[in-house]
């Protein structure tokens, strides 16, 4: 290497006292009042500036019902890959599927309209009680009867009857009810969480940070769950162009027994990650001024209402909640698109049908929850 061209390459990048450092602290401290979010792939952090400490909202795993939906919502890509072992040759499906239907079989003994609404007793499915524990308990009876059939006679394990007998006996519709459940219960207590703090939104810098699903997935705005529900809280008024997501950015663990420390420790990283983005942003303006400026458009969603379309390179519009070709493909898409999260197929949409009914989740259709 030669050691004058890499003094002038440290000059302005890759030192602590380069220009380009430099220039993101001096963002950096003209925002220092500014509210900083801060999302993980479980809790979301503010920290609304001058030097005042954060507060953290939890969102995720440790919210009631979200592993019971969750556990109910996988019966589908489950029973599949009983199949997909069968198709290999692998003589581990049978006891893997003696298992899974010993464990539906004492989940749905222990489902029921008290367990959902006295013990689970999650607020945003307040007077869907009944309707869950009737979709749980009948995803659960077609999932026994498929699977005593399949282990009857191992030849009716196919990719054929799992599509007519299995997934279109409800199952496929559990899948969307189950998905579109826990976005609407996470969308209500983030946007009510956000209320509460009284944001200057239009001020508001947002870091989605880390490793949210698998490790493709949610690293575009169009992608990232989190970065939907948030958008969507602001109601408009958070600007697409002040959320960054990065997946290589540092993240503190949920915090217990409300100890804050590792949370307020990360702060100041976390400013200089937004700011120095933002610095080098700015620099479009002072430099290519008069050049076209880079904006973050509208997306435009495929349409799949046309039995004619056998592809598509995002996820389609969802038209309402009975449309069940667009909700149904999207379960295909998040599974074959490995830029999507796994769990956010619909959340786009129960996020934006939660803020058009103001926040109110009884005022919301849920798709597939009434669908047998």
């Amino acid at each position: 290497m030669t050691e004058e061209f890499i003094r002038l390459f440290t000059t302005y990048t890759a030192d602590p006292d380069s220009i380009g450092r430099r220039l993101g602290r001096a963002v950096a401290d003209r925002s220092r009042n500014d509210p900083l979010i801060v999302a993980t792939a479980t809790d979301i952090a503010l920290y609304p500036g001058d030097g005042r400490p954060p507060t953290v909202a939890g969102f995720r795993l440790s919210t009631r019902g979200f592993k019971e939906l969750t556990a109910i919502s996988h019966l589908g890509p489950a029973v599949a890959s009983l199949v997909r072992l069968r198709e290999l040759g692998e003589e581990s499906w049978r006891k893997s599927a003696e298992r899974l239907l010993a464990e539906v079989k004492a989940a749905r003994a222990a489902n029921g309209i008290e367990l959902w609404r006295d013990r689970i007793a999650v607020e945003a499915y307040r007077g869907r009680e009944g309707e869950i524990a009737g979709m749980i308990d009948h995803a659960c009876a077609v999932t026994v009867r498929y699977l005593t059939a399949a282990l009857d006679d191992e030849d009716y394990l196919s990719a054929e009857t799992l599509r007519r007998d299995y997934l279109d006996d409800g199952v496929n519709s559990m899948m969307v009810a189950t998905f579109f459940l826990v976005s609407l219960d996470i969308s209500f207590r983030i946007t009510r969480w956000f209320t509460e703090q009284d944001l200057d939104w239009e001020r508001a810098m947002v870091v989605i940070a880390g490793r949210q699903g698998r490790p493709t997935a949610g690293v575009t705005w169009n992608t990232s769950s989190v970065a939907t529900m948030i958008l969507a809280a602001s109601r408009g008024r958070l600007a697409l162009d002040r959320v960054y997501i990065a997946p290589h950015a540092p993240t503190f663990p949920s915090p217990k027994d409300g100890d804050l420390t590792e949370v307020s420790a990360l702060e100041e990283d976390l400013r200089t990650l937004w700011c120095g983005t933002r610095a080098t942003v700015e620099l479009g303006e002072v430099m290519f001024n008069g050049y076209p400026s880079y904006a973050p458009g509208a997306f435009t969603l495929p349409d799949v209402s046309d039995p004619g379309v056998t592809e598509v390179s995002e996820m389609p519009a969802i038209h309402s909640a009975d449309d069940m070709r667009a909700l149904v493909t999207r379960l295909r898409v998040v599974l074959e698109d490995p830029r999507q999260l796994l769990s956010s197929c619909v959340t786009d949409f129960a996020a934006a049908s939660l803020a058009a009914a103001g926040n109110d989740p009884t005022q919301v259709a849920v798709p597939g929850l009434n669908t047998p």
